[in-house]
């Protein structure tokens, strides 16, 4: 579990380090960012995940999601996982939501992709076991959160794991994949094509079928281009008022789904987790 350190800066009082380790889920190098706030110094601090969208890796919140500080100021320790797994003789595909860069945090279990695409295991297990071997994190004081694909990731993780996590919140989450496009892709070529699989991995069919969070925070960009065919809050907006989840679903008008989007709405999403995240 050991990790090599690829880079360290130092950011409001604190450190950005750029990780690197060897998966046993993915069997491939994988590599994350982690800030460390200047509390980390003093002992552990709670940790929030922060999961990215297509084509995504580590480094795009770290260079535009403008994160470090608040999360300074609330003593919270924040890790970027990459979005799949990477490398030679790791399986790709030629568009850019499928394959690398596009993990969608599920186990494959189809060919070509199920020898290293095991981005379910890696974030909900392996990961946090790394991290904490390695970093000064509180794992009792955990929340979790995420763009598009990782908003997806999030939302999931968080319904199926409601024990470990406090808080949760999405900026322009994928909330039902099995009812879009990037979905109705992704799931037949990593899992199957049964869609009674796919709900496993579906915010909006979790909650349909009995899962809970006790509140969801999510932001969406009125002028994202993917908010009507692909996004489709209004389907986690009605579950959650059926379930009785305390949904807050903030439409910014202006705002696409960008990281110029992201960054406007960072602060509040880091007040949303260090407020649940309080010893």
């Amino acid at each position: 579990m050991t990790v090599s350190i690829l880079s360290r800066f130092a950011a409001h009082g604190g450190r950005q380090l750029v990780a690197r380790h060897t998966s046993r889920a993915t069997g491939t190098e994988m590599t994350f960012a982690i800030f460390l706030p200047p509390q980390a110094d003093s002992g552990p601090c709670p940790v929030v995940w922060y999961l990215s969208g297509l084509t995504c890796t580590h480094a795009n919140v770290m260079e535009k999601g403008e994160y470090r500080k608040a999360a300074a100021e609330a003593g919270l320790i924040v890790v970027c996982p990459d979005t799949s797994p990477r490398g030679e003789g790791v399986a790709d595909d030629e568009a850019y939501d499928l394959g690398q860069g596009a993990g969608f945090y599920v186990d494959a279990t189809q060919k070509p992709w199920a020898t290293h695409f095991r981005m379910k295991t890696y974030i909900e297990v392996e990961l946090p076991e790394v991290v904490a071997a390695n970093f000064p994190v509180d794992l009792d004081r955990q929340g979790i959160f995420g763009h598009s694909m990782g908003g997806h990731g999030a939302l999931t993780i968080a319904l199926r794991n409601p024990s470990r996590f406090r808080s949760l919140s999405a900026f322009a989450p994928i909330v039902a994949p099995s009812q879009v496009p990037w979905g109705q892709k992704a799931f037949p070529a990593y899992i199957g094509p049964d869609p009674a699989k796919w709900r496993r991995h579906d915010a909006v069919a979790l909650i349909e079928d009995g899962a809970r969070f006790p509140e969801i925070l999510v932001d969406q960009g009125e002028a994202d281009t993917f908010l009507a065919d692909q996004l489709k809050p209004e389907l986690l907006a009605r579950a959650c008022s059926d379930a009785g989840i305390g949904l807050t679903l903030r439409m910014q008008p202006g705002y696409d789904h960008s990281y110029y989007f992201i960054s406007t709405f960072m602060p509040d999403h880091i007040a949303w987790h260090a407020r649940r995240l309080a010893a």
